[in-house]
């Protein structure tokens, strides 16, 4: 057979695949599901550039590269922020239920409208991580109408359980439809300016079975050597004798090496290469090499995953030096960029180990703290020690994220390496060896937590020595591990509050001044909630106002939240009045888009509620009880299961408070969380009470009546009295006790006035008794298909309804904009 001539950068679609490509606009989620090289990539490209061409329509196209999670999150980041959207701005890769449910709203919010929206994610297999599949068939239920999510994945296998729940709403693509026939085959060719007989197409069709990768390369090999391949040809060895090895010397290292990144622009491959020509020989490669292409609408080009296995095959033919100069390179264009995974990939894949600490050290333990922790800690232990001691501050870095991982004897070893490294290096100055020596000590301050006095006794140390604020502490970071109260935190013995008062206020100046302000506050609010929980109304409101103006305007959103979760208790108590609503509050947060907050937030709502006896009010997350699906510190989960405790008792699940009691407990007792732990005894006490145990519920109250009197607590008794009150009036009436009535009763009278007065807004006055139930699911954020399963209801009949109620409140705008004024009507001014 001799050589041909062939075009085969030329694109074929038979007239069948391009009509049920075209379909992909009717359904919510495609699936294109086919081996690698049978052009999924390419007819989805092909189907989004016909749509490009109607004004208005937005592609975000995101590719995966690798089954890291953090990686793959800063890409959909960047896909996003690189479309035009900037909701994921600074948000965080959602971990669990709750979360991943809030991007969900957030990104429909952000997506609808009436222009088309196409979400293409690319290699999705590589993501070997079947949460993501769950996610987005969740999101393919709830999407707006002019968003459609595409996936091109070889396997189907993570999609089969979760795929029935979308019925129409998924078209599915394979092999079937993407690969040639054998009338397409020999239309692709003349397409390509070529011919072949009938003989050569059906050995052609033969070896390749339609697949087009395949295809490709045997035309490829055809046009170079005048055979094609046979059938049991490998594609990786047809690919490297048709792509790479007619190249000459300097082209096939050019192209190996680029075939090592993700994705790269002109810019980066004159960086990582060393080559000023690059943008030359791009051109010059993607004219006659279909495996690495420049992405639509973009100065970005990536490598087909086959090319990408071939040069990672052929880079580890390099010399050891040169491999290690181009992972150096890449390490610095990722570095300078603050890419701090990728450059800590490309370093540790050169074994430039100093590399890799610099950009721990540049990092401070932010991004590297969303690794997973098994892997991070095998890789570490590979590290030479010597390179190690060589980088103090990267040493203190990772002793905090070894405590984030309760990885302890680890953050000792680094300790002790610090330490030997100080002694191996005298000619350092003081203030250098005084600066990690310092933070040395804060750092060890976390194995004494909640241990005020010991704390405070390292924090002095530390400053004394320190002339430079912490590394490994963000100044904004939570400092509060995610607790609503620092009382509950910090209150370790029975009697011991007025010295733990003391000590708040001798420890925190102290940390402040060596953390630029991480937690200031926190002394004040903790006053604050310890005069709220005597009863001292006046004086809490005080220290309340107090702190809020010490942390004006100083990034402290974690201790204002606590803040705001006295103003609310103190509310129940008809002492003041919260700055903004709960919901108001809630927005307010949800423009930052931080997760921790806003599930800090909910916490204190929950708690709120059920307090206040609108259990319909309690976030979904407590409300439903989904705490074990939610990652939480481990510091703050003892604080989420008293709140949760609480909404037990506002549902009357007495029974599940009783049983949950020992374990909570001995949780708090680990802790040492006095103020928590007496809490449960208060809330396991009313369960009893309520359930006409009355013994057992009088041998717990006299317990925490005598524990709460040593510190004057009586909020905690006061805030359960509508279960303790015939208990509590039959008790001793000292004065204690005749606090924890008159609390009690001030508390259960207040509740009352705001759920009656709240009980209908004005403004529905009008609706009917049905209108008004659609009002309040609406207001609790139900989808109208949610709605109608609630209520057995169709769509179309919730959609009707809701139109007379808009119509009725005189309501304008479009969908999702009546519908959020119609909350907003629902909520203002109230709680």
């Amino acid at each position: 057979m001799q050589k041909r001539k062939f075009n085969l950068n030329t694109l074929y679609f038979s007239d069948r695949l391009q009509a049920e490509l075209r379909g992909i606009g009717r359904h919510a989620l495609t699936l294109v599901v086919a081996p690698m090289g049978y052009g999924k990539t390419t007819a989805v490209n092909w189907y989004l550039g016909e749509c490009a061409q109607q004004p208005g329509t937005r592609v975000v196209r995101i590719s995966m590269y690798s089954d890291s999670l953090p990686i793959f999150w800063q890409s959909v980041q960047y896909a996003f922020d690189r479309a035009g959207y900037d909701v994921l701005q600074g948000y965080d890769c959602p971990q669990d239920a709750a979360t991943a449910a809030m991007l969900i709203d957030d990104l429909n919010d952000a997506l609808a409208g009436p222009d088309a929206c196409y979400i293409f994610l690319d290699d999705f297999h590589l993501l070997q991580d079947h949460r993501s599949a769950v996610f987005l068939v969740k999101w393919a239920l709830r999407l707006p109408e002019n968003v459609h999510i595409i996936v091109a994945t070889r396997d189907r296998h993570p999609w089969d359980n979760e795929l029935v729940q979308l019925g129409s709403r998924v078209c599915i693509f394979g092999p079937k439809q993407l690969r040639l026939d054998k009338a397409g085959l020999g239309a692709y060719i003349r397409r390509c300016g070529g011919e072949l007989s009938d003989a050569d197409v059906e050995k052609l069709l033969f070896a390749t079975e339609g697949w087009f990768s395949a295809v490709y390369l045997s035309l490829q090999t055809l046009e170079d050597r005048g055979i094609l391949p046979d059938k049991n040809s490998d594609i990786y060895d047809l690919f490297t004798a048709a792509m790479i090895d007619p190249l000459p010397p300097m082209q096939q290292e050019f192209l190996t090496v680029l075939g090592l990144a993700d994705e790269f622009t002109i810019e980066m491959a004159e960086a990582v290469t060393g080559r000023a020509d690059a943008a030359a020989l791009l051109a010059e490669l993607t004219s006659r090499n279909a495996f690495v292409k420049r992405l639509p609408d973009s100065a970005l080009y990536r490598c087909h995953h086959v090319m990408k296995a071939c040069a990672a095959r052929a880079f580890r033919t390099l010399p050891q030096e040169k491999q290690a100069l181009y992972c150096g390179r890449y390490g610095q264009w990722f570095e300078r960029r603050g890419c701090y995974l990728r450059a800590l990939a490309a370093y540790r894949e050169g074994s430039n180990f100093d590399g890799c600490l610099r950009v721990v050290e540049k990092d401070a333990g932010i991004q590297l703290a969303t690794l997973p922790a098994a892997a991070t800690l095998a890789d570490l232990a590979t590290w030479p020690q010597a390179v190690l001691k060589a980088h103090p501050t990267a040493l203190l870095v990772l002793m905090r994220c070894m405590f984030n991982w309760k990885q302890i004897p680890r953050m000792l070893q680094y300790k002790a390496l610090l330490l030997t490294s100080l002694e191996e290096h005298p000619e350092w100055d003081e203030e250098q060896r005084g600066n990690l020596l310092g933070e040395c000590y804060l750092i060890e301050s976390f194995l004494v937590y909640n241990d005020i006095a010991a704390m405070g006794r390292m924090h002095r140390r530390a400053a004394d020595l320190m002339r430079r604020p912490a590394i490994s502490i963000h100044p904004t970071g939570g400092w509060t591990f995610g607790s609503p109260s620092v009382l509950w935190m910090f209150h370790r013995g029975s009697g011991l509050l007025d010295e733990e008062l003391v000590e708040m206020d001798r420890c925190m100046p102290c940390y402040c001044r060596i953390t630029n302000d991480h937690g200031q506050g926190a002394d004040l609010v903790m006053r604050g909630e310890a005069a709220l929980l005597r009863g001292e109304l006046d004086d809490a409101q005080i220290e309340l106002e107090r702190t809020y103006t010490a942390i004006e305007g100083n990034g402290q959103e974690n201790i204002a939240l606590c803040c705001d979760f006295l103003a609310l208790r103190l509310y129940l108590l008809n002492q003041g009045s919260p700055r903004c609503t709960p919901q108001d509050r809630r927005d307010i947060l949800h423009e930052h888009h931080n997760l921790a907050w806003l599930r800090l937030w909910d916490a204190c709502c929950a708690y709120f509620y059920a307090l206040l006896g609108k259990e319909d009010h309690i976030p979904e997350t407590f409300r439903t009880h989904q705490l074990e699906s939610m990652n939480f510190l481990a510091p703050a989960l003892p604080m989420m299961q008293l709140i949760e405790n609480q909404v037990y008792l506002t549902q009357q699940e007495w029974a599940k408070v009783i049983g949950r009691s020992e374990k909570l407990l001995h949780t708090c007792g680990l802790f040492h969380y006095e103020s928590v732990s007496l809490y449960i005894r208060i809330q396991t006490s009313a369960a009893y009470a309520m359930l006409n145990k009355r013994a057992e519920a009088a041998r717990l109250l006299c317990e925490t009546l005598f524990e709460a009197k040593k510190d004057g607590l009586a909020l905690p008794l006061a805030e359960n009295y509508r279960y303790l009150a015939p208990l509590l009036q039959a008790c001793p009436q000292d004065d204690f006790t005749q606090r924890v009535n008159a609390l009690g009763a001030r508390l259960e009278r207040r509740c009352g006035e705001l759920r009656h007065s709240q009980a209908t807004p004005a403004a529905l006055s009008g609706l009917t008794d049905r209108e008004r139930e659609i009002c309040a699911l609406i207001a609790a954020r139900l989808t109208n298909r949610e709605i109608g399963q609630k209520l057995y209801l169709s769509e179309g009949s919730v959609k009707q309804y809701s139109n007379q109620i808009y119509s009725k409140l005189h309501i304008e705008g479009d969908t999702r904009t009546k519908r959020k004024r119609l909350i907003d009507l629902l909520e203002s001014d109230n709680f």
